[in-house]
């Protein structure tokens, strides 16, 4: 059964409600059990009592005869880096420490090919520095946080999709007379609050992003492996839907295993140095990643390519849909 979202423009609730996250497809939750109703899911950085909500914010029980419901996902962000599959592989697999020459580190996703080169699929944030580097770059594995340099060289940038930033300032404090100085403040502050703390932005200000995601061309094919560690090889490509279950292997929590939680889901990421960007018609599954998974390739059970992990919180992964990538990307084959 295949649920779509009933407005055209998800960007529509994430003007409209402070502090939203994300807004997908799942099933509703119900004293933490989950249910078999499927209906909107909208994802907030701390969930609240109905009755400390204003009004104006409620979201209601119901849109276009869809039940909703309210999840507590957290602040979702690219994942910032700690310490486990940091070491220096030959042939190097998917799962592994990777990094462009001036990031900390993050996971080589898996192989594949593009215009008859193999290349490496990870995320843009982790191959090409968040837009910021060049074609030919560098990529090191292990990443440069847990010890690579030029010598570990692997693979060089050969293409991503940049990602579209958010750019609206923090608005500054209004104007305002005496009388109204508590109210405008209030606004002020929550209109901060929410376009900075919390990646709020009104919706004509986002661009929409569907991938973090690049590539980089392995000049020596003797240095990697098409096998993902711990999983083995990529056995064909699927369309990940709610309720399947999947499986990863990443740089710091090694092979881990949830499901997929939410479907056409769109959220704000945060990107650090107060950037945040807009993903549409991405996947959403519970927590199995942290710092340095991104670029993690997320498989079905039978070892179908689903996904390409990116963000995440404490309680979710965010993940792009592997057709998208594809796409974007221009990849003609997963090598196996």
């Amino acid at each position: 059964m295949k649920i779509e979202f009933p407005y055209k423009d998800h960007r529509y609730f994430h003007r409209k409600i402070p502090g939203l996250v994300s807004i997908g497809i799942g099933r509703k939750v119900v004293n933490g059990v989950v249910t078999k109703e499927i209906g909107l899911c909208f994802g907030v950085v701390k969930k609240l009592p109905r009755s400390k909500v204003p009004s104006q914010y409620l979201i209601p029980p119901f849109i276009s005869g869809l039940v909703t419901d309210v999840w507590e996902v957290g602040v979702l962000k690219v994942l910032p880096v700690v310490q486990e599959f940091n070491k220096r592989y030959r042939p190097a697999p998917g799962g592994v420490s990777v990094g462009h020459k001036d990031i900390t580190a993050g996971t080589l996703g898996c192989l594949c090919k593009r215009d008859g080169k193999v290349c490496i699929l990870s995320n843009n944030h982790v191959l090409a520095n968040s837009n910021a580097a060049n074609i030919g770059d560098p990529a090191y594995q292990p990443g440069p946080y847990d010890g690579g340099t030029e010598r570990d060289t692997i693979a060089r940038l050969y293409y991503f999709e940049p990602i579209k930033f958010n750019q609206q300032p923090i608005p500054p404090i209004p104007p305002c007379k005496p009388s109204k100085a508590v109210q405008s403040i209030a606004n002020w502050i929550l209109k901060w609050v929410s376009s900075w703390r919390l990646g709020f932005y009104p919706a004509e200000d986002q661009q929409v992003n569907y991938i973090d995601a690049a590539l980089a061309e392995v000049e020596d094919t003797s240095l990697v492996t098409p096998e993902i560690k711990e999983l083995g090889t990529i056995t064909g490509m699927v369309e990940l839907a709610l309720g399947m279950p999947v499986k990863k292997c990443g740089r710091t929590t090694e092979v881990t295993d949830g499901k997929i939680e939410q479907v056409n889901v769109s959220c704000t990421v945060q990107y650090g140095g107060g950037r945040t960007a807009y993903f549409e018609d991405q996947l959403m599954a519970g927590s199995m990643s942290k710092g340095g998974d991104s670029g993690s390739v997320v498989l079905s059970n039978d070892n179908f390519i689903g996904g390409l992990l990116f963000a995440g919180s404490e309680s979710c992964s965010v993940i792009n849909r592997i057709q998208n990538v594809v796409e974007i990307l221009g990849i003609d084959s997963f090598l196996s």
